[in-house]
């Protein structure tokens, strides 16, 4: 018997309550360095493993080991996919794609229909972006429409914020659903079929139908900022009053036709895997080809590809201004590959240290819905943390052991299960808090009673359609 074996063994064998104290020790060092001292997640979750894996008795070379695999597991399986998906958001972004997308849905808009193309809007730029980039991208697009329509900001930017928000939790390939896809080896077609069915009725419910009480609450118009638009749009026919303060230079864009198709092509390609799985006969050509177009570093790749000439040929953007666009996407995301795969080492030294069998068994004998003891889980420490990227990987390395008397379905709602409770009320403690309170000029009390009450509502949204298919699942 090898060393890491024989350590591995001793850990199944350790008491209970040792390592039900191991997981919360960790859990609290976590949390505790992420919100009191400020410590990056990625620090935070390397030292918190290693603090769970010292407790449970594994000696240090060991917790190393089960750390380290985790992590490059994690980094091999998922990291290309968020990096794939960065160069896209980017591509749709800088080609002016986005935009059209935008001006396209707006412009086809009556009044009173704003908030749900709004809606519609920020579902759509939340799907290939991360949020962050998604909410920096459409702020001028909810100041321009709430200037144009006199509506409220609440009354236009909730809808959108809503549809962004839900993307970003329920709606691979952003980081924190494919975390849990990958540590709970769900299918990626099957969630994703499932999330958009989650998605879509709890973006109605939290953005347009929500925003029509929280403006109420908070009745605040569209602030100065970019207010001014910075060129002329010198489209064909675009009158006087075209000029948009989206644009930062006058580009052919690309059509919204193409743009679109552009967009779904990956979404497509990984629903055609899923269909091919239930329908088709293993070993016949079609099941084979979309089992390979489907999977998802293959089909995130060919909609980078596409997108280079789809999006920046469409723009005119030229060879070295589509390469310089996607070089520019990878910076930025390097913090979030970090934090995403040292979650995938803390998920391993739980899984080893046999914490993760312990809290399956306890579940099981409880009688407790699985899905609704995720949902609390990510809850738990989604309002300790402050990050939805930090509860989704931290639930699911908790949650992993549960899978195995799961079914493909059922292991699809739970990761989907995780990822609404990774959204509920979202406070002080998240950068996202402060981003939309600054952009939308609101006091604390207005924040919360809009930004943060609308992220409640899609996390307890999204739990409900979560269960009610769970019954159909």
């Amino acid at each position: 018997m090898s060393t890491a074996t024989f350590a591995l063994a001793q850990a199944a064998t350790a008491s209970g309550p040792r390592l039900l104290a191991a997981a919360l020790i960790g859990i609290a060092l976590i949390v505790l360095l992420i919100t009191r001292y400020s410590v990056h997640p990625f620090l935070g979750l390397t030292l918190g493993s290693l603090v769970v894996a010292a407790i449970a008795g594994l000696p240090v070379a060991t917790a190393v080991d089960s750390f380290t695999k985790g992590f490059g597991d994690t980094a091999a399986g998922v990291g290309t996919l968020i990096a794939l998906g960065a160069m896209f958001g980017k591509l749709l972004a800088d080609s002016g794609g986005a935009d059209q997308i935008v001006d396209t849905i707006i412009g086809r808009s009556s009044t009173r229909a704003l908030p749900w193309a709004m809606a519609v809007v920020g579902a759509l730029i939340g799907l290939p972006m991360f949020f962050e980039i998604g909410l920096v991208l459409l702020m001028p697009v909810i100041f321009l429409v709430a200037r144009r329509s006199g509506l409220s900001l609440i009354r236009v930017g909730i809808p959108a914020l809503a549809g962004l928000s839900a993307m970003h939790g329920l709606v691979p390939p952003h980081p924190g659903p494919l975390v849990a896809v990958d540590a709970l080896k769900a299918n990626l077609g099957i969630t994703l079929a499932l999330g958009v069915l989650v998605a879509v009725p709890t973006v109605a419910i939290a953005g347009p139908l929500f925003a029509r009480y929280a403006a109420r609450w908070v009745d605040v118009g569209a602030p100065a900022l970019f207010a001014a638009s910075q060129v002329a749009d010198e489209r064909p026919g675009a009158g006087p009053g075209a000029a948009t303060a989206l644009e930062t230079r006058t580009v052919r864009r690309p059509s919204f036709t193409i743009t679109i198709a552009t967009v779904l092509l990956p979404v497509v390609l990984m629903m055609g895997k899923a269909l091919a799985d239930i329908f088709a006969t293993e070993g016949h050509l079609a099941r084979t080809a979309l089992d390979f177009l489907g999977t998802p570093l293959i089909a995130l790749l060919i909609a980078v590809v596409v997108a280079m000439f789809t999006l920046g040929g469409g723009a005119a953007m030229g060879t070295k201004a589509v390469a310089a666009s996607l070089e520019q996407a990878l910076p930025p995301i390097a913090g979030i590959l970090l934090v995403v795969a040292a979650g995938g080492g803390f998920k391993q030294t739980l899984v080893d240290t046999k914490i993760g069998d312990l809290i399956a068994g306890w579940v099981e004998g409880s009688g407790a819905s699985v899905l609704l003891l995720a949902w609390l889980v990510a809850v738990a420490i989604r309002l300790a943390t402050g990050s939805a990227t930090v509860a989704t990987v931290t639930a699911s390395g908790i949650l992993a052991p549960l899978v195995a008397h799961l079914d493909p379905g059922q292991t699809s709602l739970l990761v989907l299960a995780i990822g609404a409770g990774s959204l509920f009320f979202s406070h002080v403690n998240d950068a996202g808090f402060w981003l939309v309170k600054e952009y939308f000029g609101l006091s604390v009390g207005q924040n919360i009673k809009t930004w943060s009450l609308m992220e409640t509502v899609v996390s307890v949204v999204g739990l409900v359609f979560v269960l009610l298919l769970g019954l159909l699942v």
